[in-house]
């Protein structure tokens, strides 16, 4: 059982990171956490990694594909409707001085909403906001709730940033919560026991995946939307929808797959 760094740097990381955990008692479950999965459960992470991109590989089809196959609408509109919106988006990550994770399948994420005529939506991972952004903008139309929940961005003093290119005039259809899964997702099926759609990007360990697929997924209605970004991390999501007997798409973005299923 050991820890190993590479650089200088990624020492510093992890010890600001701990302090950081040290002065917030409410993160102090997370905390324990992550250091049994980067100790005792360090191998997990990757579990059934080479499996699942075996199968995912076999059966992927582009976003735009996707898209029409589960919702019978054409993706191309999207760009130009909201032009303006993303190229303001844009701009802020661009200024924004924290580094977070970039855009994902905006489009994905916007159709599952519209199809879905979601009302109450929930996803895990939030960083500079774009998925949010995505599903604010579909939500927005029926004065929907997004449910978010995110983790302080503990190493880098990046709180303040989270969300950073989500427009304040679709900020009161959005409801963030600063806490891992298993502290943020309690809170947040109290103030709403059911979803139309449900996107997953945050904890990638197997164990984290797995937890939170089954909580998501009995509370998403049947017609509802499940989407998981990375699933090629690991077998997690592979080995949920066999054992839920669940029929999923594979879409293939940017050299990552998400997977993507109507219940």
């Amino acid at each position: 059982m050991y820890l190993k760094f590479n650089t200088v740097s990624e020492v510093s990381r992890v010890l600001k990171t701990f302090i950081a955990y040290l002065k917030r008692p409410d993160l102090y479950p997370e905390l324990g956490r992550k250091i049994v999965k980067n100790t005792v459960n360090r191998g997990n992470a990757f579990k059934g990694k080479e499996k699942t991109n075996s199968w995912a590989a076999s059966r992927a089809v582009s976003q735009k594909e996707a898209v029409l196959k589960l919702f019978g609408t054409d993706i191309d509109s999207f760009r130009n409707i909201y032009s303006d919106i993303l190229a303001e988006a844009e701009r802020r990550q661009n200024e924004c001085p924290i580094k977070m994770g970039g855009a994902g399948a905006l489009e994905l994420i916007y159709y599952s909403c519209e199809f879905a005529n979601a009302k109450n939506a929930v996803e895990t991972g939030v960083a500079y906001g774009w998925s949010s952004l995505a599903a604010l903008l579909s939500l927005e139309k029926r004065n929907g709730t997004l449910y978010s929940s995110d983790m302080p961005y503990l190493a880098q003093d990046g709180d303040q940033y989270v969300g950073y290119v989500v427009p304040e005039n679709l900020k009161p259809n959005w409801k963030l919560f600063r806490f891992a899964d298993k502290e943020s997702l309690p809170k947040i099926f109290v103030e709403s026991p059911s979803f139309d759609v449900v996107h997953y990007d945050s904890d990638k360990s197997y164990n984290g995946r797995f937890w939170a697929y089954g909580e998501l997924y009995k509370r998403l209605r049947k017609g509802g939307v499940f989407i998981s970004d990375d699933i090629g991390d690991n077998s997690a999501y592979q080995d949920f929808c066999e054992k839920n007997a669940i029929e999923t798409t594979v879409v293939e973005y940017e050299g990552k797959y998400i997977g993507v299923f109507i219940k």
